[in-house]
């Protein structure tokens, strides 16, 4: 995943509380979890972050990043239209997240691919 405003991609964590594998668990449209599914992207530059509103005063108004906490409290929209884990939609490479600060979070490497056997 990458945030618009972080500097560092992060790993989705997907617990196996649906116990569907997909080679690792299949992640939901509720995997939205800060800290728990959604880790730090390295530094935040969002300038609607209250730490970076405070340390951007501090440098007497040069724009100064601190580190990313996700404040992330809405599901991943959209879901996968038809594909349902435990009665919730599935998380696809075109759901986005939005984090409280401005960011938008996206999947860059689904993790799944096509593979075609000769």
């Amino acid at each position: 995943m990458q945030c618009s405003l972080g500097v560092a991609p992060a790993p989705l964590n997907v617990l196996p509380v649906h116990r569907v594998l997909t080679g690792a668990p299949a992640a939901t449209i509720m995997d939205h979890v800060p800290l728990l599914n959604i880790p730090p992207f390295g530094m935040c530059g969002a300038p609607s972050n209250p730490t970076v509103i405070a340390a951007t005063i501090a440098a007497l108004g040069v724009p100064t990043p601190m580190p990313c906490v996700p404040a992330t409290v809405a599901p991943w929209l959209p879901g996968s239209p038809t594909v349902l884990i435990g009665g919730i939609p599935a998380l696809n490479s075109s759901s986005k997240l939005m984090c409280l600060w401005g960011g938008v979070i996206q999947i860059n490497l689904p993790g799944q691919f096509t593979v075609s056997v000769p």
